[in-house]
């Protein structure tokens, strides 16, 4: 499959990951194996990893076309389910944004907003997962 910029999905994979990679080490999280049989890969819209660092911690990152975002581990089980985790989390972010007085902290949060719906409405779609749902 290829994407409007005409890459193909093992490249826009690739690309995902090393920006994963940098998205932990700029967090100060050197990021040294990645366990591909639990991560998952909806180019061009979001890839899920499974990322674990030098000191053996375990950690779920998210990127794609949505915000780059990471959480430990334990918090879900599989990559469906750390897909449930951040559209909630970034739900309740969103309410704090469109809170403020700042108006382009309102339209992060409007954009928060529909990232978050649509990633639970993958979460919710049940041909995404296959047998594991």
């Amino acid at each position: 499959m290829e994407n409007q910029n005409n890459i193909t999905q093992e490249q826009w994979v690739k690309e995902k990951y090393q920006e994963a990679l940098k998205y932990l080490a700029d967090k100060g999280v050197i990021g040294t194996t990645v366990k591909t049989d639990e991560c998952r890969h909806l180019g061009p819209y979001v890839a899920v990893w499974h990322i674990s660092d030098t000191n053996n911690k375990s950690y779920w990152v998210i990127n794609g076309d949505v915000p780059t975002d990471h959480v430990n581990i334990d918090v879900s089980k599989d990559a469906r389910d750390v897909m449930r985790h951040f559209s909630l989390k970034w739900q309740m972010q969103a309410e704090n944004l469109l809170a403020a007085d700042d108006n382009s902290q309102q339209e992060f949060g409007k954009l928060l907003i529909n990232k978050a719906e649509n990633l639970y409405r993958l979460y919710e779609d049940a041909s995404v997962w296959g047998a594991e749902a």
